[in-house]
């Protein structure tokens, strides 16, 4: 029998790393983002997902490499593929040397493969500090190392990038604010089309569902916090439990509830 499982961890390590141990079939993922990068290992079978404009195929012992509030989805399928990953922010590798953008998708490489096993097991099962730091950091190095390049450049226009980047930190900062297309315009100094066109070439979703991208950060912030799942929909600009249900689980894989359980149930105190 095939069964989804989707167990979300916090370990101390950068201040909170979050940590993931799925098995899923034929689960999909609409497009989305996430605050952080993704950087997985797949233990069995096969994840098909896009990145970057185009659809990928990671077979087991590869590594998926996703960056971060890069767009990307998930298709599940006809198969099952199970899968560790953890979800480093920019801000926990500028503790490295900054933060690194990843070109390739997928990548090949058994060393980092099996550095990056040998940690999700550490912070599985040990409680030295020591060992577990000293793995994360030196899995996060190696792989900066191997498989971090230069961000490449892009032709938008120079008096666009801060526009657009106004919008994308007000929507950021206020995720759960009731705000309109042509607010937003006057914000960045825009016409409205102009910045949903340009909006969603940049940063690959456009304002609407980037700001339901947002939300969903701020939702499970909140769950980390301990807040009444009502209280986190009405406080992130959902209509109520099951809208933030419904959008949620298309992002994160499981539903508020089910990720409230597993953060309580599994916080690693280190």
């Amino acid at each position: 029998m095939n069964t989804e499982h989707a167990a979300y961890q916090i370990a101390d390590e950068l201040g909170g790393l979050e940590l993931l141990n799925a098995h899923y079939h034929k689960q999909n993922f609409s497009r989305h983002t996430h605050e952080g990068y993704t950087v997985g290992v797949i233990e069995t079978g096969a994840q098909r997902f896009y990145r970057t404009g185009g659809n990928h195929v990671a077979p087991k012992h590869s590594i998926i490499l996703i960056n971060a509030d890069e767009v990307h989805s998930c298709d599940g399928g006809d198969g099952s593929c199970s899968y560790r990953a953890m979800y480093p922010v920019p801000a926990q590798f500028a503790n490295l040397s900054g933060a690194p953008y990843f070109s390739e998708p997928v990548v090949h490489d058994k060393v980092l493969a099996e550095l990056l096993r040998l940690t999700f097991n550490t912070l599985d099962t040990s409680d030295n500090r020591l060992l577990r730091e000293s793995l994360v950091y030196s899995s996060l190095t190696q792989l900066m190392a191997r498989h971090g390049k230069h961000r490449p450049s892009d032709n938008l226009a120079a008096i666009a990038k801060p526009a657009l980047a106004l919008v994308k930190s007000f929507i950021d900062d206020h995720p759960a604010a009731d705000i309109s297309l042509e607010e937003l315009a006057t914000l960045a100094g825009l016409s409205p089309y102009y910045l949903l066109k340009q909006f969603q070439r940049y940063y690959g979703l456009p304002p609407h569902a980037y700001q339901i991208q947002a939300r969903v950060r701020l939702a499970k912030g909140k769950i980390k916090q301990g807040t009444r799942l009502l209280d986190v929909a009405l406080d992130c600009g959902f209509h109520d439990q099951s809208h933030l249900n419904r959008h949620f689980k298309k992002t994160v894989g499981v539903t508020p509830g089910q990720f409230a359980k597993e953060i309580g149930r599994n916080i690693i105190q280190a």
